[in-house]
């Protein structure tokens, strides 16, 4: 049978999403088309064939709308428009059609907690009295204190500092984020409105989906109480009930209605949450057969490499999900933690993801971090439900933490006092050929450097170095995206554990498929009567599977 008669036949096209591979494409960092030093749509359809040769499913754009770069386009100032760095509507539509033409959907961002600024309603609001209607689609509030000098509650910004700014006039608005990013007040029902025709705005254009940002957030609790606490974290689990701003009930309501407008075409389209939320059972609730479809499983991405803690993390996160009908979805890195390389090289860090909380740079063994990313991949592509993959996590890419203090762009930076140095060392442009950069992120002859110097090592791991190698991560990951494709026990569907030693992960895929992950500290044997498929480093010389090393193994 075909890799393309398995495609069809393993899964309803109309559920493609239950085991897609969807790759996360950060724009202003993926390809430059036009030569100015930021990633452009020009530069995405210019590299539609690396995805394709990749073996993915789809595509997943961060936020490519107009926007005044306060957060890297998480601040918008227009939901329906391109923002004219990184092209046009037309060069966008075009994108879409040549993407599907190819066999990948593309996935769009949506931010719904917050707009710009710059976005019109808020400069309406500006330009209103208190109390007005343009005011209400945001939340305004006078400030506390006999002068109302001081804020209306004790809220945090999670890029640091307090979640409210004055205004001319003494009123404070709230920005959970950056104060170029007013938070929507979705007590307002033209807020639903408008959210709900920018849905179907891209969705008429041939999106085939969403990532919402801050699934989690957007409802307030009434009155917005103090919370009690000094700070905010930027990407944790909410661990508290009741939490006046993070994963309140009201938010269900709207993912209903969305889901409604998904499910209104011919071939329904399709949703994935960041949402962080304190357990399985709570983001299980996000995908209830009337909300969402998928969420990221960030569990996985914050469990360290050990094997009771792997275990326990895959457990409960396929049970619970099966309880509402819904696939998990596995995720190692994204646009806003730590690489992984970067991570599982490290002494091991138990929900550890950004620089101000791992150890620091000197204890990394980059060797011993590419080793594990290489077994977490054969591992995450192995398990049921989907996966995301990171641009970069298929060159084996690492966090660049040396970037020069002048050149940060995260808002942490400044917010933090120039103490968090954020989220730009996993948003270092791609290499993908030549030997200085801008490694062929730009065009011959470009005008401007890339927007974040890239690192001289990174001509070791360009795509034009790693192209053939049959060694490199690149290889590895076009083979196991194959395999995944053609294997009919990949996917969705069974999933079930056998015997071995503690640290090590075995398991089956239904009849015929076996996945071996060795984390202990000597080789293990593989069995005997097995034909190994892929593996993430060389057998010994006994045919043994090396410690940090996976195998994929099918009946002989």
């Amino acid at each position: 049978m075909s890799t393309a008669e398995v495609a069809t036949t393993r899964t309803d096209q109309s559920t493609w999403w239950r085991d897609a591979v969807v790759y996360q494409l950060y724009i202003r960092s993926f390809a430059d088309g036009n030569g100015d030093g930021v990633g452009d749509i020009a530069g995405i359809r210019a590299r539609l064939g690396h995805l394709r040769d990749l073996g993915v499913d789809a595509v997943w754009i961060n936020p490519w709308y107009p926007s005044p770069m306060a957060d890297a386009g998480y601040d918008v100032a227009d939901y329906r428009a391109v923002e004219p760095a990184f092209g046009t509507a037309e060069e966008a539509a075009a994108l879409v059609e040549e993407a599907h033409a190819l066999g990948l959907r593309v996935i769009l961002d949506i931010v719904p907690n917050h707009t710009s600024d710059q976005h019109a309603w808020f400069q309406e609001a500006l330009a209103s009295l208190p109390g007005s209607a343009e005011r209400a689609r945001y939340h305004f509030r006078p400030g506390r204190g006999a002068d109302g000098a001081q804020p209306p509650n004790d809220w945090r910004s999670v890029f640091g500092g307090p979640a409210w700014t004055r205004v001319g006039d003494s009123e404070w608005y709230l920005h959970l984020f950056d104060s170029a990013q007013p938070d929507l007040n979705w007590a307002d029902e033209r807020v639903h409105a408008e959210f709900e025709s920018i849905l179907r705005f891209w969705f008429d254009r041939g999106v085939d989906g969403f990532r919402i940002d801050v699934a989690h957030g957007m409802v307030k609790s009434e009155g917005l109480p103090d919370l009690g606490v000094d700070d905010e974290a930027m990407l944790a689990p909410v661990d508290r009930a009741d939490h006046p701003h993070w994963d309140r009930d009201g938010v269900h309501a709207i993912y209903c209605a969305w889901r409604r407008v998904a499910d209104s075409y011919p071939e329904p389209r399709v949703f994935v949450a960041e949402a962080w939320v304190d357990s399985p059972e709570r983001l299980a609730r996000y995908l209830r057969p009337d909300e969402l479809h998928t969420a990221f499983n960030f569990d996985f991405l914050r469990t360290s490499w050990e094997p009771a803690t792997l275990r326990a993390v895959i457990d409960e996160s396929l049970a619970t999900v099966a309880e509402v009908g819904a696939p998990t979805t596995w995720v190692l890195s994204n646009h806003d933690v730590v690489r992984h390389v970067s991570r599982l090289g490290r002494p091991l860090t138990p929900d550890k993801y950004s620089l101000s909380e791992l150890p620091p740079a000197e204890t990394l063994d980059r060797e011993l971090g590419t080793r594990r990313a290489r077994a977490a991949a054969l591992l995450m592509f192995a398990l049921p439900g989907g996966a995301y993959v990171y641009q970069g996590d298929e060159l084996g890419l690492w966090e660049v933490e040396d970037l020069p203090d002048d050149v940060l762009q995260d808002p942490t930076w400044k917010r933090s006092g120039h103490t968090d140095r954020g989220r730009d060392g996993c948003r270092v442009p791609l290499p993908w050929s030549g030997t200085a950069a801008p490694f062929g992120f730009s065009p011959d002859g470009a005008s401007g450097a890339p927007w974040l110097p890239q690192p001289a090592d990174f001509a070791s791991v360009t795509v034009e170095t790693q192209d053939g190698d049959p060694g490199s991560m690149l290889t590895l990951y076009r083979a196991a995206l194959r395999i995944r494709r053609e294997h009919p026990a990949l996917g969705d569907g069974e999933f079930a554990w056998l015997p071995g030693p503690s640290d090590v992960l075995t398991f089956s895929r239904g009849a015929g498929f076996t996945c071996v992950v060795n984390l202990s500290d000597a080789p293990v044997p593989l069995p005997a009567d097995a034909q190994l498929l892929l593996a993430s480093a060389d057998l010994t010389d006994t045919g043994e599977l090396p410690p940090d090393a996976a195998a994929w193994l099918s009946a002989a």
